[in-house]
C-alpha cells in the first residue's frame, strides 16, 4: 500500500509504495504509452483513454482521459531528466487545475523483496521502492491535497498492473 505525505510547506507531495518487480518492469510501465492507460484509471472514478510520449529530455507527453462522469480531461508536459530505469522528471499540466504548473520525480531504487517460507523470511527477488515527488503546489494547499490521494490511488494501480496484470477492464 501506497503512503503518502505533504511536505510541511505544502509544496509538495511525496508517495511511496514497493513493488514485487525490478526497476526495468516499473519503468516500462510507466514509460510506454502502449501501457499506462492499460492501468492509470478506475471506470467509477477517471481513466487514461490515450498516452503520448516522447520519453527524452525537452519531449513532450500527453494523456487523454475521461472521468467517470463522462467529461474528458488531459494531463500534459516535457521531460526534464532520464535516467533508465532509475528516473523520470517531467513537468504536470492538467485541464483541471488551471495554470498550476508542477514537476513530477519518478524514482525508482532496486530493493530485495522477501517472502515467507516455513523456515522463515527469503528472499524473494528484486523489487522496485517507487517514490514520487510533485512539487510546486505553494499557495494552492487543496491541490496538494489532491493530488496526494491521486498519487496514493495511481501507485496502488501501478502495483497491481505490474504484479498481477490487473488493468482498468479488469480491476475489481
Amino acid at each position: 500500500m501506497a503512503t503518502a505525505t505533504i511536505t510541511p510547506d505544502q509544496n509538495a507531495v511525496i508517495v511511496e509504495i514497493v513493488i514485487a518487480a525490478p526497476p526495468a518492469r516499473v519503468f516500462q510501465a510507466i514509460s510506454d504509452p502502449a501501457q499506462l492507460p492499460k492501468w492509470w484509471g478506475q471506470s467509477d472514478l477517471y481513466q487514461v483513454t490515450k498516452s503520448t510520449m516522447d520519453v527524452r529530455p525537452g519531449g513532450k507527453w500527453r494523456s487523454d482521459g475521461v472521468g467517470a462522469d463522462g467529461k474528458s480531461f488531459y494531463v500534459e508536459g516535457e521531460y526534464l531528466e532520464l535516467d533508465p530505469p532509475r528516473l523520470l522528471v517531467h513537468t504536470w499540466i492538467s485541464s483541471y487545475s488551471g495554470t498550476l504548473k508542477t514537476v513530477v520525480r519518478w524514482e525508482l531504487e532496486p530493493t530485495d523483496i522477501h517472502g515467507l517460507h516455513s523456515s522463515g523470511p527469503k528472499k524473494a527477488g528484486t523489487g522496485t521502492l517507487v517514490r514520487v515527488r510533485q512539487e510546486g503546489f505553494a499557495g494552492v494547499p487543496a491541490q496538494a491535497v489532491s493530488h496526494k490521494d491521486g498519487w496514493k490511488r495511481v501507485l496502488g494501480w501501478l502495483e497491481g498492473f505490474v504484479e498481477k496484470g490487473e488493468t482498468v477492464d479488469t480491476r475489481g
